[in-house]
């Protein structure tokens, strides 16, 4: 019984606090700023944008960059403007690496029926044939779809420092297969129906003197929350359920999957990664699950700014040392590049990515990366131990 008075009294304060902030709200102002439709183009050109041949995204009539407050004192249209501009670039990148990078795309799960919900990942036509090299990559977590590192740095500085697009084609000149994951895509979002919407705020399982007590409280809430949010967002947003994606539900299940079903099954000798900040940890889980066959096929390991822990993800030991053998994290940092910055764990190598901004450094290390994979490759084919910090140091004792 005392709980269910607490639980009232709880109730009862936070519609308290609520009438207190509707009644400090000047609706005849709000009304002055009705927002607009959330209605947006699906195309550049119906956002009168268009990628310049320095790959940069300017204003077709003006000639300027992306403004993001187009509309001020609306900073949530702004927002929803900004989100529907980001799905058209996710689109171009997709139709980029077809096109421009002559990739391939390939649904997943495999054996998916047509009715189940799907993701895809890109590969080029070698991808399983090629005897020798097999590059794969992993973006960060986030809106970021295969083939980018960063929305951002595409909407607002070029296709070469946002996009995976630099890497596809230097690695398909020096000889690459070429595989590029898709781990944000873990499933599709549907509206639901009226009934979906009863059944969810009806699966309680409290008394029901304290449901109906809630409920009356909840009305009311409801009831003034609708008459500011007549206001504030005079078009309401509908209620969508996820279905996930079989086997890809996550990012970490996405990289054992194409583990799994391509990578494992590769002709190459070599395979090496370049994983981008939450693919970095998405890369350590997948050796955790698969430790014996990516020491076997792993040539070398290039992390940027990655947001990894051994500790936190239980790496054991014998997968801690084959990191600081074969791995080496470009980190965001004021130091040039390629200089050895310190590490707290005892993981692999850290050198500077010669940037301090966390989404560029995959951009900013890209010539370094390859410059590592070349050596990594040496190193093996003279039995010998890959050296990522071998340039790192050497500038290091020089400035000494």
């Amino acid at each position: 019984m005392a709980q269910l008075q607490q639980g009232g009294l709880d109730e009862k304060e936070k519609t308290t606090a609520l009438k207190d902030l509707l009644s400090r709200i000047d609706l005849d102002e709000l009304m002055k700023k009705d927002e607009p439709p959330l209605e947006f183009p699906d195309t550049l050109e119906g956002f009168e944008y268009m990628f310049n041949e320095k790959g940069q995204l300017r204003h077709a009539k003006t000639g300027e960059p992306f403004v993001f407050n187009y509309r001020e004192d609306l900073h949530r249209w702004n927002q929803k403007r900004y989100e529907a501009l980001g799905e058209i670039i996710t689109k171009y990148v997709y139709g980029l690496l077809e096109k421009e990078c002559h990739l391939k795309k390939v649904t997943l799960p495999v054996d998916a029926t047509e009715s189940e919900p799907k993701s895809f990942i890109f590969m080029s036509e070698d991808a399983l044939t090629n005897p020798d090299k097999l590059l794969v990559l992993i973006h960060g977590s986030g809106v970021v779809r295969a083939g980018q590192w960063a929305r951002r740095l595409i909407i607002n500085e070029d296709l070469d420092s946002g996009t995976q697009i630099p890497y596809i084609k230097r690695a398909v000149e020096e000889g690459y297969g070429v595989i590029v994951l898709n781990p944000n895509e873990n499933y599709i979002e549907v509206e639901k129906t009226k009934a979906q919407v009863q059944l969810s705020s009806d699966s309680s399982d409290e008394p029901a003197e304290k449901r109906e007590r809630k409920d009356k409280i909840q009305k009311e809430t409801k009831k003034r929350r609708d008459f500011y949010e007549k206001y504030r967002n005079p078009q309401k947003e509908k209620e969508t359920m996820q279905i996930y994606i079989r086997d890809n539900g996550s990012p970490e299940e996405h990289a054992v999957y194409v583990w799994d079903h391509f990578i494992s099954k590769s002709a190459a000798e070599n395979v090496f990664f370049v994983a981008h900040s939450y693919g970095g940890l998405v890369f350590v889980q997948l050796m955790i699950q698969r430790e014996a066959e990516v020491k076997n096929k792993v040539a070398a390991v290039a992390l940027t700014d990655s947001v990894h822990n051994v500790w936190h993800q239980e790496a054991g030991k014998t997968i801690r040392e084959w990191m600081r053998e074969n791995c080496c994290n470009w980190v965001s940092s004021s130091e040039p590049l390629d200089m050895a910055v310190e590490s707290m764990l005892p993981d692999c190598p850290r050198v500077s990515a010669g940037t301090e901004r966390h989404e560029l450094t995959s951009w900013k290390s890209f010539p370094s990366i390859f410059r590592f994979f070349s050596e990594a490759l040496e190193a093996k084919n003279s039995s010998a131990k890959p050296t990522p910090t071998r340039r790192s140091n050497r500038i290091k004792y020089e400035e000494l």
